[in-house]
């Protein structure tokens, strides 16, 4: 089959880097390309890629049909529900058995991932296509067949530091079984589990049944477009959903608190209101990390900091140089508490950096790295979270 026009063929070594300025609404839509819609010269593991401003866009362009339905329906939603940028990828595949293997990475995903690491602005990413796969069960114990490739997503997302996976809950899984798949996975990537949250149930047009995620994902870069420039502070949640009308199960009011306290979004009907989001947790168990949007700001300020501050690697480490730094990192902080991002009653009184002698000992220096410490305090938090923004180092900033 030859490449159609408006679609793009990416390869692992292929990186695009962003401008400074950190946005948190643009969404990355992980499809599949099943083998008969591969183009011509292309094999397993390799993908393409559109990027979209408009669902028209994409409805006129005649590449859309070599997408999966699912993730074509992704698309659809974030636009419907106020989004503005997407990344729709597709990953080329044999059977939907290359989705249910224990080493994804290796065995299909690297060089997607590799892509993924080199574009900066992608903030959300989904995979709805995951919760078509069969669920199998070990006993009574449920077990999701798409997991290994969720687990890889999370802690790509972790890896990356600004980026949060949306995760669709398997077809095929609801009540009791639900919760005990959604209770042992956060439990087995509890260090990254404040990365990703899941929403229930799915979602209805009439007669079409499909995932959340898309929709999610819109509604989230919605409200951040909306409390432009820092509306990561908002939680996504006692917000509207547009473009369905009705969940495909409808959750009695008091089935919601138990949903969240084992970290599952509940999706429920209001009258007046219509479909609606209610709920704003993350996966992890740990209370600095409960609420989403206390993990997005702490990740917004990571990756502002470190992309205001980047130039600085390589630079003879002197004290005026940790100085200049420091400076630049706490004007970055006013700025944020002054948007209402971060607790104190005037600026400076609940966070904290240093840059100096004492964080960058002779081992960073001579590595070419500038290290930072960071202690702040999110809304919706009670504890101070201890940052080191190491510039320079591969992987995500630590956090204590």
């Amino acid at each position: 089959m030859a490449l159609r026009p408006g679609i793009i063929v990416q390869h692992a070594s292929e990186t695009v880097r962003e401008s400074s300025t950190v946005r948190s609404d643009i969404l990355g839509v992980i499809g599949v390309v099943t083998r008969r819609r591969w183009p011509r010269g292309l094999r397993k593991g390799d993908f393409l890629e559109v990027q979209l401003f408009t669902f028209d866009d994409f409805d006129r362009n005649p590449a859309k049909e070599l997408f999966d339905a699912s993730a074509r329906r992704a698309v659809q939603s974030f636009f419907e529900n106020g989004g503005e940028i997407c990344h729709l990828f597709g990953l080329l595949i044999e059977s939907e058995q290359d989705l249910q293997v224990p080493d994804p990475f290796e065995h299909l995903m690297a060089p997607l991932i590799d892509r993924l690491r080199g574009e900066e602005g992608i903030a959300l990413v989904s995979m709805p296509c995951l919760a078509y796969l069969p669920v199998m069960y070990e006993g009574r114990m449920p077990v999701v067949t798409g997991e290994p490739i969720l687990q890889l997503l999370l802690q790509h997302c972790h890896e990356m530091n600004n980026r949060f996976l949306i995760i669709d809950p398997p077809r095929e899984l609801h009540d009791h079984h639900l919760r005990q798949w959604v209770e042992h996975f956060r439990t087995k990537n509890r260090s990254v589990a404040s990365f990703g949250a899941v929403y229930y149930p799915w979602l209805k047009h009439g007669d079409e049944e499909f995932p959340p995620s898309g929709a999610v994902a819109g509604v989230y870069s919605r409200l951040e477009r909306k409390h432009n420039p820092f509306g990561v502070r908002w939680p996504p949640a006692n917000e509207s959903i547009v473009g369905v009308t009705h969940p495909a199960v409808e959750l009695r009011w008091s089935e919601t608190g138990p949903l969240m306290e084992g970290g599952i979004n509940p999706i429920i009907i209001q009258p007046t209101r219509g479909v609606v989001i209610w709920g704003a947790r993350t996966l992890s168990k740990e209370r600095n990390w409960l609420h989403i949007n206390s993990r997005r700001i702490v990740s917004y300020i990571s990756e502002q900091l470190r992309r205001d501050s980047e130039w600085a690697v390589f630079e003879n480490q002197t004290p005026e140089l940790w100085a200049t730094v420091a400076r630049i990192c706490r004007g970055r902080l006013d700025q944020m508490w002054s948007q209402g991002m971060l607790t104190g009653e005037v600026a400076g009184q609940d966070y904290l950096v240093q840059c100096d002698a004492q964080t960058n000992p002779p081992s960073l220096r001579e590595a070419g790295q500038v290290n930072v410490r960071i202690r702040l305090r999110p809304i919706s938090t009670t504890e101070y979270i201890l940052v080191e923004l190491r510039l320079g180092a591969d992987g995500a900033p630590g956090e204590f």
